[in-house]
């Protein structure tokens, strides 16, 4: 059974400065949550009981908001607002969750290999703090490794001109949307990327990918590639890649982050779809 995760969210959110100055870009709001929180909802919903957060130097709101605030609840039973305390109960009871700091920025794949101890021998699954989907990946995740008992990656097609953004990957489709992994390639050239088939910052992973991260060289940026270290892994362990069809919010600037609340909120808040026409037609 998968029962933990790792989410990596020690990264200084360049893209979003100033907001992400004092404030962590995976606690900025989509229709009144923080990001981070949609992702720990999706890995509660897949089963996931323990949840280790790789922090870093300004992310202590990631950790106060989801610590139980005893004065608040306090404050809210008195003036009788059981729906808003009814939110912050259900933040409070999402899963067992723990922090660790990456001590110096050195990348995704060294922000994961804080988390060795934590997972030890077991399989776990990775989501990275910025990125929210329309339905559950880590469900997709544990039915893949379900059926071929290996680690498995979340894919999505995006436009070619597009992939010099993302690890790339090739292989050989082996049923409709499940590719067995030949190569993965770290923000390949347009013209040299193996497919337009990229990794979403979703894994499930066997606990051979600490070897090969503590082996795993500074790659593209200086920095410890998770992406090399999967490459690594595939000379001991197939990977599987599930394509997933969903649509993913990648909050990475400010354009993603608008995105994410004016789509989400035409999806969920009654009259909203409305206003945007109005504005539009303005």
């Amino acid at each position: 059974m998968i029962r933990k995760a790792i989410i990596p969210a020690a990264g200084f959110g360049t893209r979003l400065l100033p907001i992400t100055k004092a404030q962590p870009k995976e606690m900025l709001p989509v229709l009144g949550k923080p990001i981070i929180q949609y992702v720990i909802e999706d890995l509660a919903n897949a089963g996931i009981d323990d949840i280790l957060i790789i922090t870093g130097r300004g992310k202590y709101a990631i950790e106060n908001h989801f610590d139980k605030n005893f004065e608040l609840e306090d404050r809210l039973i008195k003036d009788k607002k059981d729906e808003y305390l009814q939110k912050i109960l259900e933040t409070d009871d999402l899963a067992n969750i723990y922090y660790t700091r990456q001590g110096t920025q050195k990348g995704l794949g060294d922000a994961v290999y804080c988390g060795k101890e934590f997972i030890c021998e077991e399989y776990s699954i990775i989501m990275v703090g910025d990125t929210i989907y329309s339905g559950n990946v880590p469900k997709k995740l544990i039915e893949a490794y379900e059926k071929y008992g290996c680690s498995v990656i979340a894919l999505e097609r995006v436009p070619k001109e597009d992939v010099y953004k993302y690890g790339v990957i090739s292989g050989k489709e082996i049923e409709k949307g499940i590719f067995e992994i030949g190569d993965l390639v770290e923000k390949p050239n347009v013209e040299n990327a193996p497919s337009n088939l990229i990794i979403t910052g979703a894994y499930l992973l066997s606990s051979k990918i600490f070897d090969h991260l503590k082996n795993t060289k500074p790659g593209r940026g200086g920095e410890i590639q998770l992406t090399d270290a999967l490459k690594s892994l595939l000379s001991e362990e197939n990977i599987i890649g599930v394509e997933v069809d969903l649509k993913r919010y990648d909050i990475g600037d400010i354009k993603g982050w608008l995105e994410a609340n004016v789509e989400l909120g035409i999806e969920n808040i009654d009259g909203f779809k409305e206003y945007i026409k109005e504005l539009c037609d303005k």
